[in-house]
């Protein structure tokens, strides 16, 4: 009976974090960490999990959304949803064509990794690495963390 009930509890897991996810197309890129995708003709603002990237008004701001839009604007991407955040966007790791968005952007050197919220520990060893090759926001003598910049504007 208690496998029974485990096996039903597991399933219903699976199946939850299966409808959880979902794909679409970007319409719309916000800045170096959100975009907008068009889920079943509802756009939806995602958030990209784990990583921060500079502020529109922050050094290499611009150049972040940028990065981000080569990667995603006009493509289908896969979202593994990871809840929403305070603002009602959706949090989530963003796949277009099999490449790890999120981790891809921290590689390029266009974002953070986002220390408070992130669990992925690859995100870090690929930021020693763009810090180590002054890849992007490393290029900077020194480069301000989006969380800093933010809490200075208030």
């Amino acid at each position: 009976m208690i496998l029974a009930r485990a096996l039903v509890v597991g399933c219903l897991l699976a199946a939850q974090s299966v409808l959880a996810d979902f794909s679409g197309k970007v319409v719309g890129v916000s800045d170096g960490d959100t975009i907008t995708v068009l889920k079943d003709r509802a756009q939806v603002k995602v958030r990209l999990v784990e990583i921060d990237a500079p502020e529109k008004g922050q050094a290499f701001g611009n150049r972040s959304k940028q990065a981000l839009s080569e990667l995603v604007h006009g493509k289908q991407v896969e979202i593994r949803e990871r809840g929403t955040d305070r603002y009602g966007r959706t949090l989530g790791r963003v796949y277009q064509s099999g490449l790890d968005v999120n981790a891809e952007m921290v590689r390029r050197g266009m974002a953070w990794v986002y220390v408070k919220y992130a669990k992925d520990k690859g995100l870090y060893q690929s930021e020693a690495e763009a810090r180590e090759q002054r890849r992007g926001l490393w290029a900077d003598k020194e480069p301000v963390p989006p969380w800093e910049w933010r809490s200075k504007q208030r």
